[in-house]
Formats: structure tokens, C-alpha cells, sequence
């Protein structure tokens, strides 16, 4: 029952750890393709991107981008990072102008070329969230620890088998050991024992008989003065 438990967990923590990869690998190896990773915090975009939303931005030339492409610029001097979609270019004087799909009214600010991060290619819905927690603390640590336990998880019933294989192992050879140990004397080892005591035991009669006569030696009759 244990060990099904186990192959049970080890199933589920698996998948978990795959998709906490997953997750990283969006996240953050997404950037090895080129892409930049930006989290939606606000509606002026919906619903083509939803707060929660991520996107994916491609660095583009500015001659490329068209009317009616949405771009990711930065917004004023604290580096405040927008998306919104082109409703006009100013080639000549290089700025680029811009609304967002749920506002009334076009930016007040034009975005100059310099400042245009990239195009945005694709959108994952709500994982934005999640990017959120998990690099910002305390959820960075929660995040790391979930990732040892889960990894840990899933090598402990490799770890449990090979306890138990060494457990076996010193069992069985202790077994042998013992059974070595007891077949070890040889069949005449006994008999020669038993010889031995008898030996013994002649020898001490002997010597108890021989000594009132040695004591009567040791006696001497007064002289005749």
C-alpha cells in the first residue's frame, strides 16, 4: 500500500515540477528567443490584453510598425513601460501616436522612436499573476522552497528502494555469516574434548593417591640419644 502511495506521489510531484519548468521557462527562457516578458496592470487594452495578462514583445525597427499595431513603449522619464495601440506615425519628426483600445481619447504624449520597446507577438492569459508572486517577495522564497520539497519528492522513492536494498543486503549476509560461524568445528572436535577431560581426570586421581604416601615420607621417628 505504501510503495503505491509513493508511486502515486511521485506521478504528481512530476507533473508539478514540470510544470513549475514550464512556468520558468515562459518566464524567463522566453528571453534566449529574443522576446521581452511584461506583466498587464492595467485595462486600457482590453480586451485584446487583460490586467493579469502576459506578453511576449519582439524588438522591431520602427519603419516596420503600422497603423493599428499595438507597441510596447516606455511612457515618461521613470521608465514606466505601456502598451498601447498606433493610431498615427510621424515619420519626419519620428514620433509615433497612440491610444488605448478601452480609452476615449488618443495619448497626449507621442512616443518617439528611441523609446519603443518592440511589438507584442503573443499574450498568456492570467499568467501574469503568477509572474508577480513569484519574483517579488515573500512568494520568491515560497516559490524556491515548493521547488526543493517537489524535487526532493520526487527522488524519495528512488531513495526509499535503495534503502530498502540495503537493508536486504546486510540481512542476507548476515544470514551467511552466521551460518559459516556455525558449521565452522570439525565432527572430531568433541570426541578430542571428551579425551582431553578424561586425561585430566586420571592425571588428578593419580596424584591424590600418591599423597598420603608421599606425607608418611615426610615423617621422621624420633633418635635414640
Amino acid at each position: 500500500m505504501k510503495m503505491k502511495l509513493l508511486k502515486i506521489w511521485s506521478v504528481i510531484s512530476t507533473v508539478l515540477v514540470i510544470l513549475i519548468v514550464l512556468i520558468a521557462i515562459f518566464l524567463m527562457g522566453s528571453r534566449l528567443l529574443g522576446f521581452r516578458v511584461f506583466n498587464v496592470i492595467s485595462g486600457s487594452m482590453s480586451p485584446a490584453y487583460n490586467v493579469g495578462d502576459l506578453i511576449y514583445v519582439k524588438s522591431v525597427p520602427p519603419s516596420e510598425i503600422q497603423v493599428g499595431d499595438p507597441i510596447t513603449f516606455v511612457l515618461n522619464e521613470d521608465l514606466v513601460v505601456a502598451t498601447h495601440r498606433v493610431v498615427r506615425i510621424d515619420a519626419e519628426n519620428s514620433h509615433i501616436y497612440t491610444k488605448g483600445d478601452a480609452n476615449q481619447t488618443i495619448d497626449s504624449s507621442p512616443v518617439h522612436f528611441n523609446n519603443v520597446i518592440g511589438v507584442p507577438q503573443f499574450r498568456i492569459p492570467m499568467l501574469g499573476y503568477v509572474s508577480d508572486f513569484i519574483q517579488n517577495p515573500p512568494g520568491m522564497y515560497i516559490t524556491i522552497g515548493i521547488c526543493c520539497v517537489l524535487i526532493f519528492i520526487v527522488f524519495l522513492p528512488d531513495i526509499v528502494k535503495r534503502a530498502k536494498k540495503k537493508s536486504a543486503e546486510r540481512e542476507a549476509a548476515a544470514l551467511t555469516e552466521g551460518a559459516t560461524t556455525e558449521g565452522a568445528l570439525p565432527k572430531e572436535e568433541p570426541e578430542k574434548a571428551a579425551a582431553d577431560v578424561s586425561e585430566t581426570t586420571d592425571s588428578t586421581e593419580t596424584v591424590k593417591a600418591e599423597e598420603p604416601q608421599g606425607a608418611r615420607t615426610k615423617i621422621s621417628e624420633p633418635e635414640d640419644k
